[in-house]
């Protein structure tokens, strides 16, 4: 088949030319994290990289990402030694600005090459289809609001899983595959979302023989184990032997932190939080007590824990058991039909219930799902349907990581133009069910994608004007809760498409 353009290069081209355009626009806090986690790696000695607390930013990824940030420095000291000062703090000289926003971009490389193999390992009738899914993630809104203007490195790290995703498609990959998402573990745990799916996965195509699962290759789990285990080794090794794990454990998974990042994730929290906020008025009416010392917790608005002034507290154990149950349906489907259809959708569907139900779960974490869900987006119309409110409700979500004004123009022209764009190239690709679809949920779908529009445009726009600086929880509140629903629309409609497929 002839090649399909624009080209995934191509596109990379002009995409990064865009890229170097916002070198000056806002950067969030996370800019000033890995400035001071290239300090901490090049400045001390291993053994104080978990310890150290010159800045509030300490360094809370996993070794890789510590190793990463350690050769990044390497280069750096020729860029502009004092970033690499570790009492240099908020250091921002136009070097510096530079030197990092250029790591992300070249670093983006390992996310265009994972997604031209996913599209030339993709069967020469579904290759259009492929493309454009290509296309969309190359060009997400979502990567270039968080790595490109707030500043993260999420498109190494994706390209890395979408790598070990396309690999694990034909059976001479699923080993290596199996290494890659372990290395990937070990750069950003985050990623342990989609890790039961990995499991059950490469137990069936890899662990166990095709016709039974009693038939077990031993070879293959004992290659699998092994080849894990140098992984881990070779990431948490040195601090093994420095006796530090429980330290480096601690950083990593904080559950002193409260449930809920404030209002920010679209998730089933943000709904909890919401009624809780209805309830707090209600409660005169309704005879429930109200704690009010939560009542500044939940209206505030900001980063930070959130504590219920009406209903119950959620413990970690329940967004575990929450989280474990909503993943259940997509590994059963997995483990007794594992094609790799499957496996990508049971990797977005794991995506999803962390999303919807963990603890302390960040609106970035969205991407989880969108990413993994793209691939198959395309596969029929059910699909789809199924995948239009997440498109929406999952990039109108990370608006309010951008609430200068100067960026307003940028998020929303940009968003809106790639939602116009691949929806409606997408709306042209995708073949027809061989199984019927609900149209009263397309209708839903439409009237929740036309109340996107307004919303924004008084969250951003009027709510200012006519409260002035009151009331500034509202349009965080409003927006969360908003994307919350179509997430969860979309959750169900997927669930519902996969298990009847």
């Amino acid at each position: 088949m002839a090649e399909q353009y624009p080209t995934i290069l191509q596109t990379a081209v002009l995409g990064t030319a865009f890229k170097v355009l916002l070198w000056p626009a806002y950067r969030s806090t996370d800019f000033e994290v890995h400035r001071n986690w290239l300090a901490i790696t090049h400045s001390l000695p291993l053994k104080q990289w978990y310890f150290d607390k010159t800045s509030e930013w300490t360094l809370d990824y996993p070794p890789f990402f510590a190793y990463f940030e350690l050769f990044l420095s390497q280069l750096a000291r020729y860029v502009d030694p004092k970033m690499l000062q570790i009492n240099n703090l908020g250091y921002d000289s136009w070097q510096t600005v530079h030197f990092q926003r250029a790591t992300v971009i070249v670093t983006e490389l390992v996310l265009v090459y994972a997604l031209s193999l996913f599209v030339q390992s993709t069967p020469a009738g579904s290759r259009k289809q492929s493309h454009a899914a290509a296309l969309s993630i190359l060009l997400s809104p979502g990567l270039l609001i968080i790595d490109h203007v707030h500043f993260q490195y999420n498109g190494l790290l994706y390209g890395i899983l979408l790598l070990s995703v396309v690999l694990a498609r034909k059976p001479t990959g699923l080993l290596p595959s199996g290494l890659i998402f372990a290395a990937l573990l070990c750069l950003k745990h985050i990623y342990l979302y989609l890790a039961p799916a990995y499991f059950v996965y490469l137990l069936r195509t890899y662990c166990l023989g095709p016709r039974s699962i009693f038939d077990v290759r031993f070879s293959n789990c004992i290659k699998l184990g092994v080849g894990i285990a140098v992984v881990a080794l070779l990431a948490f090794g040195p601090f093994i032997y420095y006796g530090q794990i429980e330290q480096v454990m601690s950083r990593l998974f904080p559950f002193s932190r409260g449930l809920c990042h404030a209002y920010w994730a679209p998730n089933v929290w943000a709904m909890y939080s919401f009624t809780d906020r209805i309830l707090i008025y209600a409660a005169p009416y309704l005879k429930l007590p109200v704690n009010l010392e939560a009542v500044n917790s939940v209206t505030r608005g900001l980063v930070g824990d959130t504590s219920f002034a009406v209903l119950p507290e959620v413990a970690p154990r329940v967004t575990f058991v929450l989280t474990l149950a909503a993943q259940l349906p997509a590994l059963a489907k997995l483990f007794f039909r594992p094609t790799w259809d499957n496996f990508v959708a049971a990797l977005a569907l794991c995506g999803y219930a962390s999303f919807l139900f963990g603890w302390h779960v960040h609106e970035k974490a969205i991407l989880l799902v969108i990413i993994p869900f793209s691939l198959l987006a395309l596969k029929d119309r059910r699909y789809l349907g199924a995948f239009r409110p997440l498109a929406v409700s999952g990039h109108v979500s990370l608006f309010p990581l951008l609430y200068t004004p100067m960026e307003f123009p940028i998020k929303m022209v940009y968003a809106v133009a790639w939602l116009v764009i691949f929806l409606m190239s997408f709306d042209r690709l995708a073949p027809a069910s061989e199984k019927p679809r609900i149209f009263l949920l397309d209708r839903l779908s439409l009237l929740y994608i036309g109340v996107a529009v307004p919303l924004i445009a008084y969250c951003a726009l009027a709510h200012e004007l006519l409260f002035g600086e009151r009331y500034e929880f509202l349009p965080l509140m409003f927006i969360s809760s908003y994307s919350a629903v179509g997430v969860v629309g979309s959750w169900i409609g997927f669930l519902v498409v996969f298990l009847t497929t």
